[in-house]
């Protein structure tokens, strides 16, 4: 979700192929014997295979050095936000996802009730609550940048475990915040539903075409 967020920003059209997981298909696996989504392949002239881009992080940074039409990244941010972006980023995809794949998948990890997950999780909510005390609108500054972009797809995950709970947890700004995002252009225009892509099929070519 975040790869397609930040290539939908930087207008890059791309050839969109849906996959199953459970059902990988081998030119993937070719491309990425990891198995894992999202996949890029980019078009070279000095690879005559193309570049392959498997991690969704990744992709962002190369969609924004193509073009970072609001500062989300490059010329948007100063030393000290650029670092405390990382920084956040970093425990998103570590510390705070690891607690989400527990909360999310608990019956896969009896050791503890769901309640001790979400409540381990919830110390990256408290962080993200403050930051958006200190900054309003965004995580680093008073406007929507990559640390927003790259993180609020997983928060999306964690609210969904029990929207209920969510709802009435004590997080009001990482409400209004996630809420914004999920009511965004940008948000809606990638979340178009695609069939499975199967070999033979004709291309897909998206050029995410955000509504007003």
């Amino acid at each position: 979700m975040r790869a397609r967020l930040a290539l939908a920003q930087a207008g890059v059209t791309v050839t969109l192929r849906e996959v199953v997981l459970r059902d990988k298909p081998a030119a993937m696996l070719e491309l990425s014997p990891k198995g894992t989504v999202p996949v890029l392949q980019i078009d070279e002239p000095a690879c005559h295979t193309g570049r392959v881009i498997d991690e969704s992080l990744d992709i962002m940074y190369w969609a924004l050095a193509q073009n970072d039409p609001a500062g989300w990244w490059h010329c948007g941010l100063n030393a000290a936000q650029q670092a405390q972006t990382q920084a956040l980023i970093e425990e998103n995809d570590g510390t705070f996802k690891a607690d989400l794949d527990r909360y999310k998948y608990h019956s896969r990890h009896p050791e503890h009730p769901p309640e001790t997950y979400r409540a381990q999780g919830e110390r990256f909510f408290t962080t993200l609550e403050q930051h958006l005390r200190d900054n309003e609108q965004g995580l680093v500054c008073n406007a929507t940048t990559l640390a927003d972009v790259a993180i609020f797809p997983f928060i999306r995950q964690f609210a969904n475990v029990d929207s209920a709970w969510f709802a009435n947890a004590p997080y009001p700004r990482l409400r209004g915040w996630l809420e914004a995002h999920l009511e965004s252009s940008l948000f809606r225009c990638i979340m178009t539903k695609r069939p499975a892509w199967q070999p033979g099929d004709a291309p897909t070519i998206e050029r995410w075409d955000k509504p007003a």
